[in-house]
């Protein structure tokens, strides 16, 4: 019995240090969601699903069903297999257990096959950032959406363990998705007819500095826009970036590359990614849009970014300061290669109790 209250005893010392230690996190501190007032948001003090909420709009549901002409269908998720291109350690492993996994069953001797999967399954891939996902380091602590602290957010269990991010979960935009009118933004094209990429070329270059091309601005976002015919950008409204950087394991061409050729993809994603800067990603805050997409792992322009110093800042500008949420590695290469411009969205996260995104293969409607 003194055993059990001691070891409580230091099991409760272990959590309050953890959370103090976890309010004064050591490196970069940014006071702008304290001082700015990054909360509430406009969708109120106790919303969980931000920019998901539009798709509550019957208008918004029309506008994106409008724009469908031909009653075609691509789906735009990207494959998943333990040779795709991912972020920093993370992976996708899986195996067959049993092969078969259980069975001869029955007179019709049933067998059946499952999947052991072991992966950071919100953030691989095709994926989709919710709520849980982006924060910022300030002095108060770790913000998040709508002003909730992380560590006073989480799920906890046995000994304190983080079982999910609790009220930041992404089941709760997946109670919503998405049904919007989307726009594929085609950035090679557009580069290209402004005389500053090759003909032959089919990605933007990756920026390395301010001013470079692989850096799409608010200006560039309002061009591409004109040159492609497209109806004015409205709330409620997806926009997605074509760079070209998906190109290299499209879905056209991923299972027919060898092992050398997706370890060459891999490459070419550590080294960063062309992608939009900090002042396209405020103008999608003004215009009040309901999704950001594109063909690389963050659609934010990296190492260089449109002003120096920042890390992925659209991450923090819309997703924690607005609740605008981001779907990443989408295969824009078969819009842009069946010359769809506008298209219908359908798509909703999976409900995963306290998870901080999730898989992800859309509809594409056009």
């Amino acid at each position: 019995m003194k055993f059990a209250i001691l070891a409580g005893a230091v099991a409760a010392l272990c959590l309050s240090t953890g959370s103090v230690l976890a309010q004064t996190m050591k490196g970069p501190l940014n006071e702008r969601p304290l001082t700015e007032n990054w909360a509430p948001t406009k969708w109120g003090a106790d919303d969980h699903a931000g920019s998901a909420n539009h798709t509550r709009n019957p208008e918004n549901v029309q506008r994106a069903l409008a724009v469908i002409k031909q009653f075609r269908v691509i789906t735009i998720g990207k494959y998943y297999d333990r040779e795709i291109p991912a972020f920093g350690a993370r992976g996708w492993q899986m195996s067959i257990p049993g092969t078969p996994t259980g069975g001869p069953f029955g007179k019709n001797a049933l067998i059946y096959h499952d999947e052991l999967v072991t992966t950071e399954i919100g953030q691989i891939g095709t994926q989709f950032d919710g709520p849980g996902h982006i924060g910022v380091n300030t002095s108060k602590g770790i913000f998040m959406y709508n002003g909730r602290m992380a560590f006073d957010s989480y799920q906890r269990g046995t000994g304190g363990r983080v079982l999910g991010m609790g009220p930041l979960g992404v089941e709760h935009v997946g109670e919503l998705g998405f049904v919007c009118r989307a726009v594929v933004l085609n950035a090679v094209a557009y580069r290209q007819n402004e005389g500053k990429l090759p003909k032959t070329a089919e990605m933007l270059p990756i920026p390395l500095k301010a001013g470079d091309i692989g850096i799409i601005t608010a200006a560039d976002i309002k061009g591409m826009v004109a040159a492609q015919g497209l109806a004015p950008i409205q709330a409620g409204d997806c926009v997605f970036l074509h760079t070209g950087e998906g190109n290299t394991w499209s879905n056209d061409r991923y299972k027919s590359l060898n092992s050398e050729q997706r370890a060459a993809a891999r490459a070419i994603f550590a080294k960063g990614e062309p992608g939009f800067g900090i002042s396209a990603c405020r103008l999608f805050g003004e215009l009040d849009i309901a999704l950001t997409g594109g063909d690389t792992s963050a659609n934010d322009a990296q190492p260089g970014g449109e002003e120096e110093g920042h890390a992925v800042p659209c991450h923090t500008e819309n997703q924690t300061r607005l609740g605008l949420w981001n779907i990443e590695n989408i295969d824009t290469k078969s819009l842009v290669d069946a010359g769809v411009k506008e298209f219908a969205f359908i798509w909703a996260p999976l409900r995963i109790v306290g998870g901080t995104g999730s898989p992800a293969n859309p509809v594409a409607i056009y």
